[in-house]
């Protein structure tokens, strides 16, 4: 059992990577952060398909949250300024702008600065 959040990541897509690389420089987040790649997700309670997915934030409780409401919960987990805007990203509407903006981030990554073909979310088996 695990005593700290996890923030669970696409380890293969570099946009990913460096936005891990981002929160640990300058949000400095209150968990534990691994690729799905390497993380045991079974334990975790965490699904490979839904990990391939979207960015998920496990507690030690087992509550998962997936997306723009992980990323909010990544803003929480790091105080200060940040965890006011974690805060505001889980309030309606903002909680619904923020879904849109991670969907559309999330599925054009390949796209995104940093970005390569490996970085394309798995299309839905």
């Amino acid at each position: 059992m695990w005593t700290r959040p996890v923030l669970v990541f696409d380890g293969d897509c570099a946009f990913c990577t460096t936005s891990v690389v981002f929160a640990e420089r300058w949000l400095r987040p209150r968990c534990d952060i691994t690729p799905w790649q390497r993380a045991d997700l079974p334990s975790l309670g965490v699904d490979q398909q839904r990990a391939e997915y979207e960015v998920l934030w496990v507690t030690p409780a087992g509550e998962l949250y997936g997306g723009a409401q992980a990323v909010a919960k990544l803003l929480l987990g790091s105080g200060g300024g940040w965890a006011v805007l974690g805060g505001l990203l889980r309030l309606p509407p903002l909680r619904w702008v923020a879904h849109g903006v991670y969907r559309l981030v999330a599925n054009n990554r390949e796209r995104m600065p940093g970005g390569t073909p490996a970085c394309a979310v798995p299309s839905v088996r």
